[in-house]
């Protein structure tokens, strides 16, 4: 089924306010991916400065995450109660407190308490982001704007391994942290003065909210849909490979188990988020075109860096050459654009005033992927004397669980995107002229 439809009535019109509007949510968003990923280049100066082990340097990321993980569905209920801008606003003032208090903590404790109130902040965010996509662009372009979005973020990433990477190395920890949290005071500024929920005339229609009863109707109608669960594992199972790696323990591994040097292990950080980049222009331009081709890409990502790291760990000799590991981080870069495949399922299958809350369930899946991951991996490490092909093989028990869930849940999403297009083609005929 091709999506080149024409822009149905009631559809945001899009332009360049539409462009304009979106760039400054998703500014936000990408200041608070440099924050989430700054971590993933300080792992090794976290351990000494703190002096703490695997597990205790995990319990950063997995803390970090569970906030994360824990707090899509009340965002997304709150995006759909009180528009964008005030939970844009409050999420950028928790990361950037969260950014700049990780700056002067002195102890791992309050260390821990800072990247918790990051993940709450940056909680915020991508939802946010997805909701003012779907309400100033049409419909048709919600495939790639979402995939836009995401590419923004990854730039985030990028920013984190070139440019925070050298500071951190160049001027030491505190002014490294405490600079880069200028970018969310400015992006907060920017968004006070310029942000709009909706174009003009295209306010969303009122909705009653009734306390508890309303969320409790929000969550159960957008888990009852197929199309929400199925989005779920697909984020599941396709993001959290590449997570885990950027996020804390793809430098450890590169450096340690590798034998690269930091440079070297740095530069394949920045392979990977720029092949998300390039992936996630061509995933969201084929699943503009082609929605049958969602679930194909999203089974061929799993499958392609399930083999990948199949073959790295599996690797006879004392190191992986590099051939090998830059292959592993390209295809690592195809995770990210195939998770947001996951908001492609349930996106249609809910009505605008559930898009926050199904968006939320989905986005809990990569995440909770991710915050196992990283715990299996630093237990395993500190259990096997830092044996990497033990601990990375967690990686494959959890894309298991998910492809079957996706396997599961794939016919019954099918049927139902049948019967809502053909129940919308016969509500057109009976529109009148």
């Amino acid at each position: 089924m091709s999506s080149s439809s024409a822009t149905l009535p009631g559809d945001p019109p899009g332009g360049r306010r539409a462009i304009a509007v979106w760039g400054i949510g998703v500014s936000v968003y990408f200041v608070a991916v440099i924050f989430r990923t700054s971590l993933g280049v300080a792992g090794l100066d976290a351990a000494d400065r703190f002096h703490v082990n695997a597990s205790a340097l995990s319990t950063f990321s997995i803390l970090q995450l569970l906030v994360y993980a824990g707090m899509q569905i009340p965002v997304g209920l709150l995006v759909d109660r009180l528009g964008t801008k005030k939970v844009l606003a409050l999420g950028t003032v928790l990361f950037t407190a969260g950014q700049l208090g990780f700056a002067f903590s002195p102890t791992y404790g309050t260390a821990l308490a800072s990247r918790a109130l990051l993940g709450c902040g940056d909680a915020m965010t991508f939802i946010s982001v997805l909701r003012l996509g779907s309400r100033w662009f049409p419909v048709r372009r919600g495939p790639l704007v979402a995939q836009l979005a995401g590419l923004v973020g990854m730039a985030g990433n990028l920013v984190s391994t070139l440019v925070l990477a050298r500071l951190l190395h160049a001027v030491g920890w505190t002014p490294a942290f405490a600079g880069s949290a200028v970018a969310g005071v400015v992006v907060l500024v920017l968004m006070l003065l310029f942000l709009k929920d909706h174009p003009e005339g295209h306010e969303p229609e009122p909705f009653p909210h009734q306390g508890a009863a309303y969320v409790r109707r929000q969550i159960a109608a957008s888990w009852r849909e197929p199309g929400t669960r199925l989005g779920l594992w697909v984020h599941f199972t396709t993001q959290f490979p590449a997570m885990v790696f950027l996020l804390l323990w793809g430098l450890p591994f590169l450096v340690r188990a590798q034998g690269l040097s930091r440079a070297t292990a740095g530069e394949l950080l920045t392979l990977v988020v720029l092949s998300n980049m390039v992936v996630g222009l061509v995933y969201g331009q084929i699943v503009a075109r082609h929605h049958t081709a969602r679930l194909p890409l999203a089974l061929g990502t799993v499958g392609a860096t399930a083999l990948m790291w199949a073959v790295t760990l599996a690797y006879p000799g004392e190191h992986a050459p590099m051939w090998l590991l830059v292959t592993l981080c390209t295809v690592l870069g195809a995770c990210g654009p195939a998770s947001m495949i996951g908001f492609d399922f349930a996106r249609p299958a809910n009505p605008p005033e559930r898009q926050g809350t199904a968006s939320g369930i989905t986005n809990m899946g990569g995440f909770v992927a991710s915050m196992t991951t990283l715990f299996l991996i630093g237990v395993l490490l500190d259990a096997t004397g830092d044996d990497y092909t033990i601990a990375f093989s967690s990686v494959f028990v959890l894309q298991a669980l998910g492809v079957s869930q996706i396997l599961r849940l794939r016919r019954r999403v099918a049927r139902r995107e049948r019967e809502r297009l053909v129940a919308s083609r016969v509500e057109t005929v009976h529109v009148p002229a």
